[in-house]
């Protein structure tokens, strides 16, 4: 198997000087990540964290056993399992694998020991960890005041830009549980978009069609979530820093 430390397509990973990536690299493992795969259950203990490559995970908030909704993403932009920079050991939120993938696994306690002894490393996740913040906060905000046609369009995005694919295998159950709406807002919202020649849907298969004019579609929210990453990881690669 190829070594993770190659595996610098997750940019928290990329903004890291090379000593701290083999480190990692050194003590986790490149998993596959299956689409619907739960890797996390609120209030369980979080066993490992996850580097995402190419694969996206949700993170959903519990209303109770029946309801849920999408409360933020995590991509190759992030990490699942933040919590243990915080010193809290259990998962705040269920997270499930949405875009199927690859990412790199390390195991909490290896984890927490790289954590104690790279100052980089903590550095640059204290500022992930204020993007999420910013996120969770700001899907609060949406879920309240915008349309469901400009959150849907939000939500392709956002999985676009994980994904880095324009076609996705989406049933109107699965992005109505996403959304927390019901299946026939997002069938409203999704044919406004394919009227509008945004998005093509067929047959429980989503492409973007006209990516400038989705994100003239969306809530400001899209646009504001990327200022937040741009403005906390806007600085000069960490390399030539000490590890």
């Amino acid at each position: 198997m190829e070594s993770p430390v190659h595996h610098s397509s997750n940019q928290l990973l990329a903004r890291l000087p090379e000593a701290a990536r083999v480190r990692l690299g050194s003590i986790g493992e490149i998993v596959d990540l299956p689409l619907s795969r739960i890797l996390g259950e609120a209030g369980a203990p979080t066993t490992h964290v996850h580097f995402p490559i190419d694969g996206f995970v949700s993170l959903l908030a519990l209303a109770d056993s029946d309801h849920a909704i999408e409360v933020g993403m995590v991509g190759r932009e992030g990490m699942l399992g933040i919590q243990l920079a915080l010193g809290v050991s259990s998962e705040p939120l269920k997270s499930l694998v949405q875009g199927e993938g690859q990412a790199l696994r390390i195991e909490a306690t290896a984890f927490m020991r790289e954590l104690a002894s790279t100052p980089t490393l903590r550095s640059t996740l204290d500022r992930y960890v204020y993007v999420l913040l910013s996120q969770h906060a700001r899907a609060a905000a949406c879920l309240r005041f915008h349309l469901i046609e400009q959150r849907l369009a939000r939500w392709l995005l956002m999985s676009q830009d994980r994904a880095l694919s324009d076609v996705f295998k989406l049933t109107q159950e699965f992005l109505a549980y996403m959304l927390g709406v019901r299946r026939v807002g997002v069938t409203v919202a999704a044919g406004g978009l394919q009227r509008r020649h945004l998005i093509s849907y067929e047959r429980g298969v989503m492409t973007i069609v006209d990516r400038a004019g989705l994100e003239l579609a969306a809530c400001s929210c899209y646009a504001s979530d990327l200022a937040a990453y741009t403005a906390q990881f806007a600085l000069p690669e960490p390399d030539a820093q000490p590890a």
